[in-house]
């Protein structure tokens, strides 16, 4: 598999596979699956060539930590990349009380307390590695610091301020130290992404679903601030959580939701489209984030073995010039989106 090469610091940097691994379908994420199960993806997705891995502690309430760290314990250190998260502490509680009930299935009983403060980073980060078992992380990433997860604009600014003054410290010492290679946000808005880094010196991104190819609005000025200052970015999402995969079908999922009937109608003109040059959706859908310079991995994810072998099959798919054009001319893409090699 291609891989790219970052390195921000002049200290080597960082050697990605173009296609990573999201660990969130291994933390039972819509069903459940076993452990056998999950190994069994996970070495899929090593056959294919995949060498990044990104994981976090909500993901399944550090049930995919501990599937991701059991499957990587048995490779040579050096020949992966991994990742986690922090902003969350998981507390005991009674199984009615858990986090994700609904979304994620047949977890360990906890719930999620969000702390972005020096203590609440470093303890994450030391729970990350008891349940991974791995000795180190190559890149921290602080986690859903975001609107969509605290609700209002006023909540999400609390946490911003908590987390500068408190965890974004934390996570530069362990930079610092070279307990981890890079730090990060692993987040959902492209905005508050731009804020901090225009607040603190942070070397990648996971953008999670705000650069697809149903919305491009992070090239109005944060993707060109990640090119000046030579931020990496990890693309997440790249299927919208579901739509530009499945398509424009009853119940179709964007954003964790059912689809709105706007997004549907705009997903339904991009794969006519698609269609008329006979490029499948998904297939157009994971390749056009490739052409922005800022980008080091986009990591769809998977949940099964014919999902992971379908992500690799997509990626070395060709794509007409003349589709992107087409979307371009109909408004149904940024003009400004990078589409050539």
């Amino acid at each position: 598999m291609k891989t790219r090469h970052w390195d921000r610091r002049g200290d080597g940097g960082l050697t990605f596979t173009e296609l990573g691994f999201g660990t969130a379908p291994l933390g039972n994420l819509y069903r459940a699956i076993t452990d056998e199960e999950a190994a069994m993806v996970l070495d899929a997705a090593w056959r294919c060539g995949i060498r990044y891995f990104d994981t976090a502690p909500l993901y399944g309430l550090g049930l995919a930590e501990r599937r991701v760290g059991r499957f990587l314990a048995a490779k040579q250190r050096d020949d992966f990349v991994v990742s986690t998260k922090v902003g969350r502490i998981l507390q005991v509680c009674r199984p009615e009380e858990r986090t994700g009930i609904g979304k994620f299935f047949d977890t360990p009983s906890r719930r999620e307390v969000f702390d972005y403060s020096y203590d609440g980073v470093m303890r994450s980060f030391e729970a990350s590695f008891e349940r991974t078992g791995l000795d180190s992380f190559d890149i921290l990433f602080v986690h859903d610091l975001d609107v969509f997860n605290h609700g209002t604009q006023a909540a999400c600014d609390h946490y911003v301020e908590q987390f500068m003054n408190g965890g974004y410290q934390a996570m530069t010492a362990l930079r610092d130290q070279g307990v981890v290679k890079a730090i990060g946000g692993g987040i959902n808005e492209w905005e508050i992404c731009q804020t901090l880094a225009e607040r603190g010196d942070f070397d990648l991104f996971l953008l999670a679903g705000r650069y697809t190819l149903l919305e491009q609005e992070a090239l109005e000025s944060f993707l060109p601030m990640c090119v000046a200052r030579n931020i990496g970015i990890v693309l997440g999402g790249p299927y919208n959580s579901g739509i530009l995969a499945t398509g424009p079908i009853a119940g179709a999922q964007y954003n964790y939701s059912d689809a709105p009937s706007h997004i549907l109608d705009k997903v339904r003109r991009i794969e006519q489209v698609c269609l008329k040059y006979n490029v499948a959706l998904p297939d157009a859908a994971l390749n056009f984030p490739f052409f922005h310079p800022a980008i080091v991995s986009v990591i769809p994810g998977g949940q099964s073995i014919d999902q992971v072998a379908s992500n690799d099959r997509a990626r070395k798919r060709h794509i007409p010039f003349e589709l992107w054009e087409d979307l371009k001319s109909l408004g149904l893409m940024r003009g400004d989106a990078p589409v050539g090699e």
